[in-house]
Parts: C-alpha cells; structure tokens; sequence
C-alpha cells in the first residue's frame, strides 16, 4: 500500500475536519485516493476516512453483509474491532445498501445519552456523486447563511436522520464519501431540510 498512514492520514482527517466543521462543504481527497493501490469493494475515500478515524479503542460496523475481506483489511490496518450495529462506534455504509437496512439501522446505532452524548456512532456513508447544488438546505453552526448539498440519501432517510438529531445533544454524525474521492460532512448539529426538486 502506497499510503503513507502518517502523512497521508494527516491530511484526510484535517479535511475531513474542515468539512465537519464547515457542513455542506465538499472535500476532496483524490491526491490521496490515488495512493490506494489494491482493490477494495468499497470507494477509495471510504477506506481512507476508516483508517483515518478507526484504531483499537473503537468499534465498527458494516452494514453490507459478505465483506469480510473488506472487515479483515480495515482491522488489519487499523487495530479496530468488527462489532454488533447497536455497538458500533463507527458504521460503514456501502452503495449498494437498500433504504430498509439504512433506515433500520438507524433505529439500532448508538445515539448517545444525555449523560454521556459522546457515546454515539459516526456514520462513513457513500453516495452517488456530491454536489452543492441539490435537495436539501442545510443550516446551523459553521454555516454562515445556508448551505446547499445533494446526496443519494432519500428523503425518508433524512428525516429518519433528523429524528435521532431531535434532542440535541444526542445524535449521530454523518461523513458522506463518492467515487470521485469527494468528502462532506453533516454533523448532528446541522438542520437538514428537504425540498423538492423540479
């Protein structure tokens, strides 16, 4: 693998950083992506996010059924632990997931508690591609007026999101990634709406 786990790491989590703290921005990471050298049945910049956030003090999930090669590379490389969906900190999901396994797992994850809100999972999403100009307007903190984005999230998926968002502090984070290497983020403290595209 040509990916330098220090250097290269570095400069995914710093933009993935930007984008979380600025929601609705997209990120590239095709410079890195390009240093992926071996075949994934995953996009390039969903392992990257994995092995930039995951490592022996946390769990994930993934919620595509027969990836054990894709489980095994992720733990190989990053000391993480496969777990159960209601104990994930992390959970990977992959294109070819349908809405009912999305929504349902949902409804499972770790949401966090009022006592603990840190105790909830962060979700790697893909998508097809990412662009600012789409669906839904997102606000919030990091957002100076209003952001646009699109994703291949349904809106039945975004308001089962904005159900576990209700009672902030609790909720999930959202790391979406494309085939083009492109990154956005929708933090828990973002307000999704949905409009209607003609």
């Amino acid at each position: 693998m040509a990916i330098d786990q220090v250097h290269d790491l570095q400069q995914v989590y710093r933009k993935i950083l930007h984008s979380m703290s600025r929601p609705g921005t997209i990120s590239s990471l095709a410079d890195n992506a390009k240093k992926v050298d071996f075949d994934l049945s995953c996009f390039h910049a969903t392992f990257l996010s994995a092995l930039t956030f995951l490592d022996a003090e946390v769990t994930f999930h993934i919620l595509s059924s027969g990836k054990q090669s894709l489980i095994d590379k992720i733990s190989a490389y990053t000391s993480s632990k496969y777990a159960p969906i209601n104990e994930a900190d992390f959970i990977i999901v992959l294109q070819e997931d349908t809405e009912e396994s999305i929504q349902h797992a949902f409804l499972e994850c770790k949401n966090g508690t009022l006592i603990d809100p840190q105790h909830s999972s962060i979700w790697i999403m893909e998508s097809s591609t990412l662009s600012n100009s789409g669906e839904l307007t997102l606000t919030g903190p990091g957002i100076q007026h209003a952001a646009r984005l699109h994703t291949s999230l349904s809106p039945l998926l975004w308001q089962a999101r904005n159900e576990r968002t209700r009672e902030y502090p609790l909720g999930i984070d959202l790391i979406f990634t494309d085939e083009n290497a492109q990154v956005v983020c929708i933090p828990r403290t973002t307000t999704v709406e949905i409009t209607e595209v003609s």
